[in-house]
């Protein structure tokens, strides 16, 4: 019996950004295969196997010329199918394919399904309601991290840890002094936790000001944490000026922004981590989706070295079993689909009983 993969398979991923392929292939590798992207005939988008069946050299360090993918050793042509489609002086056609992938472009990302393609339904992918508004703005970036990507899900959906590990931009003591609240809705996990009549820390403070608010006033503080396979964390958070209804005070009173987190597995042990922030005031500005962005990327920064630290922690006392809190809710109830998820692809692909 083969080894089970610790991530599912037939679902869609986010693989890369736009930008990220359109000067040159792009190289990366997405749970645990070598992957290139690059764009075929006429500018769509396109992934194989991130390897020439003529010498095994990585197809990565090609480029594309006239919608094909050339290797850049002996510069053997591939097509978007993973067919080899020419070669300088040889006859290539009956080479063997490599494998191709469905991709889709959409909402600003490129996704791709690393499972069986037969079962890649571009409907699937999630609406995001934001990404396609002229009433909204988005902003983000991608970090890579040494760690398996359900810590990542782990931390999201639990953010006590604010209080601790970003006391300078969004933490506050307030925020393990309100207890959260978990709910399971199909496949989805919801983690609440509201705060009312508190401080703004300071991320939050230049939000207010970012909106025309004042900030030095108490304020109604809420994070809603939403959960979906495989592994898709947006958070809603804002903060109103105290006594308005918090999040659902009208929005001349409040700032508020969903932040968008897509983890993508790279190995058993690091992820591709996209993130950004999605909001709904002042989309037109620029130089603030900018700011934001900035500050974004530091707070996330933050997490980087607590999370590989942890990594490294549970690879070296694989033995230990660890503690179960109430503030870990969420991502234990998001562990139990993606494990019921797990357990599901590996019935269908060995036809067994559960």
């Amino acid at each position: 019996m083969t080894k089970q993969a610790p991530f599912p398979k037939n679902t869609w991923y986010v693989a890369c950004t736009p930008d990220e392929i359109e000067s040159k292939p792009l190289g990366r590798t997405i749970c645990n295969e070598p992957i290139v992207l690059f764009r075929g005939d006429e500018g769509r988008v396109a992934a194989v196997e991130d390897f020439c069946p003529h010498r095994g050299a990585p197809l990565s360090l090609g480029f594309v010329r006239d919608g094909k993918l050339v290797c850049g050793y002996h510069g053997l042509e591939m097509g978007c199918d993973g067919k080899c489609a020419g070669m300088p002086g040889q006859r290539v056609r009956g080479f063997p394919s490599i494998r191709a992938y469905p991709v889709v472009e959409r909402h600003g990302f490129v996704w791709l399904w690393p499972g069986d393609p037969e079962q890649a339904d571009p409907s699937l992918i999630p609406e995001l309601h934001w990404a396609n508004s002229p009433d909204w703005a988005y902003g983000g970036g991608l970090y890579h991290v040494r760690c398996e990507y359900r810590l990542m899900i782990d931390n999201l959906m639990d953010l006590t840890h604010e209080t601790y590990v970003h006391a300078s931009s969004i933490g506050q003591p307030e925020i393990e002094e309100a207890a959260p609240e978990t709910t399971v809705q199909g496949d989805e996990v919801i983690t609440s936790r509201h705060m009312e009549n508190i401080p703004a820390p300071p991320f939050w403070q230049a939000a207010l000001r970012g909106c025309g608010l004042a900030d030095d006033v108490p304020v109604d503080r809420w994070q809603i944490c939403r959960f979906t396979p495989p592994s898709h964390v947006h958070i809603d958070v804002g903060v109103a000026h105290a006594g308005n209804g918090g999040y659902d005070a009208p929005a001349a009173v409040k700032a508020s922004s969903i932040v968008v987190d897509f983890i993508t597995p790279e190995t058993d042990t690091s992820i591709w981590y996209f993130w950004g922030m999605a909001r709904n005031f002042k989309p037109e500005d620029s130089e603030l989706t900018d700011k934001i962005r900035e500050g974004q990327g530091k707070i996330f920064a933050e997490d980087l070295e607590m999370l590989e630290a942890q990594q490294r922690n549970l690879l070296r006392y694989p033995e230990r079993q660890l503690l179960k809190l109430n503030i870990d809710g969420g991502g234990v109830q998001a562990r139990r689909i993606i494990d019921r998820i797990l357990t599901e692809e590996r019935t269908a692909r060995e036809g067994v009983t559960p």
